[in-house]
């Protein structure tokens, strides 16, 4: 056999794989991705587990997986993962071989950094024949969500001395119950202290019941926090560190709050990522679900201004509701804000502001989320 016939021979095998690896390097590729937590809260720990499987004979010499993740969630190293990272997204990139009808699973442990809604809905694999030569790309659809709520702090350094009316008595009524008014029973929820079981009453109903307590007045909060930098700000804001310490310290609020027993709303003129451009409002309620509500709102917010503050201040003075605690997480109080904030008081409600600080300019570009519960101040109107 001359030379000849074996270049023919071994260009013809080449050929014949090249044709094979690009009719069926991609097929019955399957991928999968998902995380084994539906939320967390920032500075917490998931797992993302990838699942690569070869339905055929045909094995792949090389298979590459890219795809494009947010950078708030950050990946720890480990083999076989290559990472370039940029301001906003990084991308992940995996060389594989797969031998036929094999299953690769992959977890990844993924430090959670930044507040967010992440939902990771493609990928892109890429295949290659036996010399190395690309035999096709396809991108697929995935869909890992995860909501990763604000970070928690410690509320030590913050304290809310709010007014409400019981005829022409003003009382002090932050997160208190009166231990002394007992006024019947009710179900067990969650967050209610266990010295607080009436023992008799479960024992009659068959489900673990609890004292119901009177309040000195009874507690409504509403969480507002604005966006806006300055008076005439609009659109993008230029300070996000310094909103993601508001929100951190209005889900700390609200989950002390809630446990507590209070009802928890929560408003603010951002918008959400999978809503309507238009500002943010719960009303009031009570109890787990609601705060599962809150936090769900505020890991969805987008950080653009829909709407100036005071606007949403007058609402509320026009809806002519009273006895509610407002808190005003702000980084400035302009004229228009003070006199919405006024006319709330006129109404019977009270109004605490816990001022936000500017964040220094040589930071804003390092956006750690933590929150710095050092730098906020508080004050009370009425």
């Amino acid at each position: 056999m001359g030379i000849s016939t074996l270049l023919l021979a071994a260009g013809m095998v080449i050929l014949l794989q090249m044709l094979l690896f690009r009719k069926r390097a991609l097929k019955k590729i399957a991928y999968s991705r998902e995380f084994n937590r539906t939320h967390c809260h920032a500075g917490e720990e998931v797992e993302l587990i990838e699942t690569l499987t070869n339905r055929k004979l045909v094995p792949l010499p090389w298979l590459r997986v890219e795809s494009m993740i947010p950078a708030g969630l950050v990946f720890r190293r480990q083999a076989n993962l290559d990472m370039s990272s940029g301001q906003l997204y990084q991308n992940h990139r995996s060389l594989f071989s797969l031998m036929a009808y094999t299953r690769i699973v992959r977890t990844h442990r993924v430090h959670c950094e930044a507040r967010g809604f992440y939902h990771l809905n493609s990928v892109t694999l890429s295949a290659g024949d036996l010399l190395g030569i690309p035999a096709g790309v396809k991108v697929l659809s995935t869909s890992a969500v995860l909501l990763v709520y604000p970070r928690l702090v410690e509320l030590s350094g913050v304290e809310m001395e709010s007014s409400s009316y019981q005829g022409e008595v003003s009382v002090r009524r932050w997160l208190i119950d009166d231990p002394f008014l007992v006024s019947g029973v009710r179900e067990y929820r969650y967050g209610d202290a266990f010295n607080r079981v009436n023992w008799k009453a479960t024992a009659r109903s068959g489900r673990l019941q609890v004292h119901e307590r009177d309040h000195t007045a009874d507690p409504h909060l509403v969480l507002l926090v604005n966006l806006e930098v300055g008076e005439h700000m609009w659109g993008a804001v230029t300070d996000p560190t310094m909103v993601e310490r508001g929100l951190s310290l209005a889900a700390s609020l609200a989950a002390d709050a809630i446990h507590k027993g209070m009802t928890v709303g929560f408003q603010s003129n951002g918008w959400l990522i999978d809503g309507e451009k238009e500002a943010v409002r719960i009303e009031a309620d009570g109890g787990a679900e609601q705060l599962t509500r809150l936090f769900e709102a505020m890991a969805k917010l987008v950080i653009e201004v829909s709407a100036p503050m005071d606007v949403l201040l007058e609402e509320e003075v026009l809806a002519s509701r009273s006895g509610i605690d407002y808190v005003l997480f702000s980084s400035h109080r302009s004229p228009k804000l003070e006199n919405g904030i006024q006319q709330l008081i006129a109404n019977g409600n009270s109004v605490s502001w816990i001022r936000l600080d500017p964040t220094p300019l040589e930071e804003r570009g390092e956006d750690t989320h933590e929150p710095q519960e050092s730098q906020e101040s508080h004050e009370a109107w009425g």
